[in-house]
């Protein structure tokens, strides 16, 4: 991805907190954000060839999570990170199963697109719980892929951002044409090769 690993971990605080503010009191589930930002990373990616927070996603029983998105959520970061976001977001208990926003989010490190795809999925999914919206993106076509591997004992499974691509995804947010998805994946190809030369 183009995003350098301290950038990953800016967005993953920023999207954290962001959604976290859209909540009663500011305090929001960590499940339930890792979910939300998993949607908006996948919508995002549908739309407009690359995903907002850039993150390493692994199929488990409960659907997709973001490793990056996880740690920024339980404060388990390295030092320069994690003193980043201790400054917007704490965990409201022990087992870390909620965190509450202590500072306004810096929307500085999103573009119009990313702020726009967090505020469409959290306006269409936030009514639901952790666990509907485990369900919700059991029914993508990208996460079945990887069921027999998990039912057969494995924890998790490495993702692919090009299954994100498919079709079949019962409409809604996600009803893109065959063409914006061939675009968009176009896109997303054409920036990894970018990446992978400047990796070498």
């Amino acid at each position: 991805m183009n995003n350098s690993p301290d950038t990953s971990y800016k967005k993953a605080t920023q999207a954290l907190n962001f959604l976290a503010r859209k909540k009663d009191g500011n305090i929001i589930n960590k499940m339930k954000a890792i979910k939300l930002i998993y949607l908006a990373d996948r919508l995002h990616l549908r739309k407009y060839g690359r995903p907002i927070v850039g993150d390493v996603y692994w199929a488990m029983k409960l659907g997709p999570v973001g490793s990056k998105t996880k740690k920024a959520a339980e404060l388990d970061l390295p030092n320069t990170a994690l003193s980043y976001t201790k400054k917007y977001i704490k965990p409201t208990d022990e087992k870390k199963h909620s965190f509450i926003s202590i500072k306004e989010p810096d929307l500085d490190v999103f573009s119009k697109t990313d702020i726009e795809c967090l505020e469409a999925v959290n306006d269409t999914f936030s009514d639901r719980d952790q666990f509907e919206l485990a369900e919700l993106t059991h029914k993508y076509p990208e996460w079945p892929k990887y069921g027999k591997e998990l039912k057969s004992g494995k924890k998790r499974v490495l993702m692919s951002y090009s299954d994100l691509f498919a079709d079949g995804t019962h409409g809604g947010l996600f009803a893109q044409t065959k063409t914006e998805l061939n675009l968009s994946k176009e896109s997303f190809n054409e920036q990894q090769e970018v990446s992978d030369f400047f990796a070498k």
